[in-house]
């Protein structure tokens, strides 16, 4: 198991919500799941600001997490997501 962060701040709730409805089918193909959400994140160290939504994603390995965002098939989903704002993802490898 592998897992991936996720650092929202949405900026277009919009494109967020175009977004949800449909990540759930990209990240299912790839085994992925979302294990917690918070869109009520509180930073307990460092400056860095708060994001709208925190997400903590596992993945069955590497080659799946990496599947997942470089797949083309899902090239206008993720746009969708970049879209609606600020988002950083980094994989806890």
């Amino acid at each position: 198991m592998i897992y991936a962060t996720v650092e929202l701040t949405i900026t277009a709730p919009e494109s967020f919500a175009a977004y949800g409805a449909k990540a759930g089918p990209a990240l299912s193909k790839y085994g992925g799941q979302p294990i917690a959400m918070s869109g009520e994140a509180i930073r307990i160290e460092g400056d860095a600001p708060v994001p709208s939504r925190a997400v903590i994603l596992s993945f069955p390995d590497k080659e799946a997490a990496l599947g997942w965002i470089n797949d083309p098939e899902f090239a206008e989903i993720h746009a969708l997501r970049r879209g609606s704002g600020q988002s950083e993802i980094l994989l806890l490898a």
